[in-house]
């Protein structure tokens, strides 16, 4: 990228012509998909739930975008300038309102992943995201991460592998740093685009090593998520419904590169820009600190019957129907 350039929507516009900034008929367009029968019980016992989605987005121009910033050296999480990159996570509301049991927020917590076997590649070490600290002592989660391939993820090119909750020892236990769990417990989570995995913050997962035989590189996004009646795990804290400027995308991701400065080289421009207060360019969402119910999770979408636009709005969130989840309808 030319030297201080990514503050320029005009240059991120003419680098990838078919994608778009700003454009709100973009998120109106959005429907959202509801929690599918059986995800509840199995996101309980196993700490994950997958599954797919229409995005309604040309997924291959994102995957390819993401692949030509790769290629020239520039950072795969500018993508994030982008609204279609937001667009996938916006439709997963109902599916992260219902998991985390009410309001909830996007956390500054987000990557871009171009694992490439050309280069041996993989995908993040083995890790849980935040621990046990990431759930109550019901064991229901207080944050979730939210992982969309945007190509084909295999073993060949790094897909996920998870440890189930529940063949995990060690999960959600002071002894959670140590491993004991038995290897035919890991489970390979291959996925394409359309895809989505979502786990909760305890749970032990990586990204695979890539193979020369892969036919291309594995490209994915990850949002992390928080539940909005608790103290943040990091700030600010994003509403989500709320469509995000340019110039708030820029800081949010010049922050995000400065945490994992060791990994790229960094604009001067761009480090202190991380440096500056960025409160200003994200309000701070209506309902933060304000309890949110914890009532159970029901399997059964239809359980929730029709909404009028006037009615509190299914997913927790306290608002009417009309100024939540259906404003974008």
């Amino acid at each position: 990228m030319e030297a201080g350039r990514f503050h320029e929507r005009d240059y991120w516009l003419a680098l990838a012509p078919g994608l778009h900034i700003e454009d709100r008929s973009l998120f109106e367009a959005v429907t959202y998909l509801e929690l599918p029968p059986g995800s509840a019980s199995r996101f309980k016992h196993d700490g994950y739930v997958q599954g797919s989605a229409d995005w309604g987005l040309d997924v291959k121009l994102m995957a390819d975008t993401v692949r030509a910033l790769s290629a020239a050296n520039v950072s795969p999480l500018f993508a994030f300038l982008y609204d279609e990159f937001w667009c996938p996570f916006l439709k997963l509301h109902l599916l992260h309102g219902a998991l985390l049991g009410g309001r909830y927020c996007l956390l500054p917590d987000f990557w871009i992943l171009d694992v490439d076997p050309k280069k041996g590649g993989a995908g993040w070490r083995p890790h849980r995201d935040k621990g046990r600290r990431a759930l109550f002592d019901d064991g229901s989660p207080k944050s979730l991460t939210t992982w969309i391939p945007l190509s084909s993820a295999t073993p060949l090119n790094g897909c996920l592998y998870v440890v189930p909750a529940q063949h995990d020892p060690t999960y959600a236990t002071a002894d959670e740093s140590e491993m004991r769990f038995e290897h035919q417990s890991i489970r390979a989570l291959p996925a394409g685009p359309g895809d989505f995995v979502i786990w909760n913050q305890a749970i032990y997962h990586w990204g695979g090593k890539t193979s020369p035989q892969a036919a291309e590189s594995r490209v994915s996004m990850a949002f992390q998520f928080q539940r909005a009646d608790l103290p943040a795990f990091n700030g600010p804290l994003i509403e989500p419904l709320q469509v995000l400027p340019f110039e708030a995308r820029v800081r949010l991701i010049a922050r995000q590169l400065y945490r994992y400065r060791h990994l790229y080289e960094l604009d001067p421009k761009l480090a202190q820009l991380a440096s500056e207060p960025i409160a200003e360019a994200i309000p701070e969402p209506a309902f933060a600190g304000v309890v949110a119910p914890t009532a159970p999770v029901s399997d059964d979408p239809a359980s929730q019957g029709k909404v009028g636009r006037n009615q509190p709005c299914p997913c927790g969130s306290g608002k009417k129907y009309k100024q939540c989840h259906g404003a974008l309808r």
